[in-house]
């Protein structure tokens, strides 16, 4: 036995850190996986069930072993692997993930987000964490000298790992993961994992070469995985970045400055670099104002949930009189970001919090409550439901209108529909339009009649022309929904299952073409086609 085990405490700390590696893997899963699958409850939920799986696959497997063969060699060697293989993880993790996306669209029919995730998860994470699980059966061989004090030293054993677990959790979270990133935040932790194994292999006789290879393959994946850049195939970005929340960047093309919120899920805030319209659904919920009297009120009070960089704030303050904006922005990040590169107005307020927590902190009322939060592809359940939606309309004055954003507009029984179902369980009138060229869907409500005759009104009063015209075409295209019984509560609010539902549609329709190219002229028809 080599003589740094002849202390415990020695035993104790690697319990401690392998504890604490681990949760800051699974941490770091979420986030590297978040720009192209989302960070839904489903992601998450995969996420946890893979690495169970690999922890529980890693107990049996060390527990045997260490009955078989009690060499703490063979421990700190598996202790070492993977630590390379998490080191790896910002160098290769991001190609692999777009390699076993592109397979899984040419071989999977339907839930292809959840199985493409899945497959990543077990391909990624799997073999390193199921080399950690196999650490604490054979730490209690080792540490273990009668049967008289062993459950004192197992409950120490899992006391060490628990605290580190806590550690592990708090750390990339707040710490690293916002002050450095994702793939640094990979490379500590494996750093610290390679210098436990690599103090136990110096501290006495015996080989050392897998050491040093070891050492030698983790200061190359400093050098070519320390970048934190999801989308490397842009270049000429203006910022990129992560927060609490979320990936950043923020992107400059010749027309607009856009902001886009862990990659693959489109365009989050834009400005429009000559002040005007971006064709967006921002554009169709201008109509809000005026349903609401811009124009015949002197004044008028508008709250954005889901603020972003304040798109539609600045659209509110650029065609109406009299308006004052507020805004709701969980992600302080991105609040800084629309200072700094989106010219948002100083005296635009926004406020750092959950929108439906913001709601019940106050009981300011106003004209027109933009409800716009996604979360990647999903709404949160909690600013889905009936209860939220009565919060909204109690915050609305008398003939107030609440506007909502519903991003990728789907088929029957799609999160639209639950949406639209549950709104129209609390508001008198509710009205939808669809985006043209777009996925997106605007809805409109409000307890008081006369929308569409208020639209109406104010297109008329419309002094900027493209508004003008643009209120024209969706002035005919408003139709009054017919509500169904698909009503969302907080206690059952599916919003992440029907969300990647309609985003299985959308991808199984984009890639129809192209299955069909491999399918007829094989993968060099298809690498042609692209």
């Amino acid at each position: 036995m080599r003589p740094i085990l002849k202390s415990k405490a020695y035993l104790y700390l690697t319990e401690f850190f392998a504890g604490m590696s681990v949760m800051a893997v699974e941490l770091g899963a979420s986030r590297l996986l978040a720009p192209y699958f989302s960070s839904s409850q489903i992601v998450w939920t995969i996420i946890i069930g893979t690495i169970m799986i690999a922890m529980a696959l890693g107990n049996v497997y060390g527990g045997r072993q260490a009955d078989k063969d009690p060499n703490p060699d063979k421990l700190y060697r598996r202790i070492l692997i993977a630590a390379v293989w998490i080191g790896l993880i910002p160098v290769l993790g991001k190609y692999v993930i777009l390699g076993i996306s592109a397979l899984m669209i040419f071989s999977v029919n339907a839930n292809y987000l959840i199985w493409a995730a899945f497959a990543a998860c077990m391909v990624i994470f799997v073999f390193p964490l199921f080399l950690l699980g196999t650490v604490t059966p054979s730490l209690a061989k080792f540490t273990m000298e009668n049967l008289e004090d062993n459950a004192r030293v197992v409950g120490s054993l899992g006391a060490a790992n628990t605290i580190g677990s806590i550690i592990g959790t708090f750390v990339p979270t707040f710490v690293t993961i916002p002050a450095v990133g994702t793939a640094i935040t990979f490379l500590i932790f494996s750093g610290i994992l390679l210098a436990l194994a690599l103090i136990y292999f110096f501290s006495g006789k015996g080989r050392r070469g897998g050491a040093v290879a070891a050492l030698a393959l983790f200061l190359l994946s400093c050098v070519f995985g320390h970048s934190s850049r999801f989308a490397f195939w842009k270049s000429d970005l203006r910022y990129e970045g992560e927060s609490v929340y979320n990936y950043l960047q923020v992107e400059e093309t010749e027309r607009s400055i856009i902001l886009s919120t862990n990659v693959l899920f489109g365009v989050q805030s834009i400005k429009m670099k000559d002040e005007g319209l971006t064709g967006m659904y921002y554009d169709y919920a201008l109509a809000a104002p005026l349903m609401a009297g811009a124009g015949e009120k002197e004044s008028l009070d508008i709250l954005i949930l889901g603020m972003g960089t304040g798109t539609y704030g600045r659209q509110c303050l650029r065609y109406f009189d009299g308006v004052t904006v507020e805004g709701v922005e969980i992600d302080e990040k991105i609040t800084a970001l629309a200072r700094e590169h989106f010219d948002l107005p100083a005296e635009m307020k926004v406020t750092t919090y959950d929108g439906r927590a913001f709601l019940a902190a106050v009981d300011t009322q106003y004209d027109v409550i933009l409800v716009d939060a996604y979360q990647d592809i999903t709404i949160p359940f909690q600013m889905a439901s009936v209860e939220f939606f009565t919060l909204v309309r109690e915050h609305l004055k008398d003939g107030g209108v609440m506007v909502v954003n519903m991003n990728m507009r789907g088929e029957e029984d799609s999160i639209n529909q639950y949406l639209a179902d549950t709104i129209s369980a609390v508001f008198c009138q509710v009205y939808t339009v669809d985006v043209k060229g777009d996925t997106n869907r605007v809805l409109f409500a409000s307890d008081w009649p006369g929308l569409r005759e208020a639209l109406e009104r104010g297109v008329s009063r419309c002094g900027d022309p493209a508004l003008r015209g643009l209120m024209g075409r969706v002035l005919p295209e408003l139709a009054p929904y017919e509500a169904g019984d698909r009503v969302m509560t907080d206690d059952r609010a599916p919003v992440e299952l029907l969300s990647m539902q309609v985003m299985d549609q959308l991808i199984h329709g984009e890639v129809e073409y192209y299955r069909a190219v491999y399918e007829r002229e094989g993968l060099r028809g298809l690498i042609k086609g692209l």
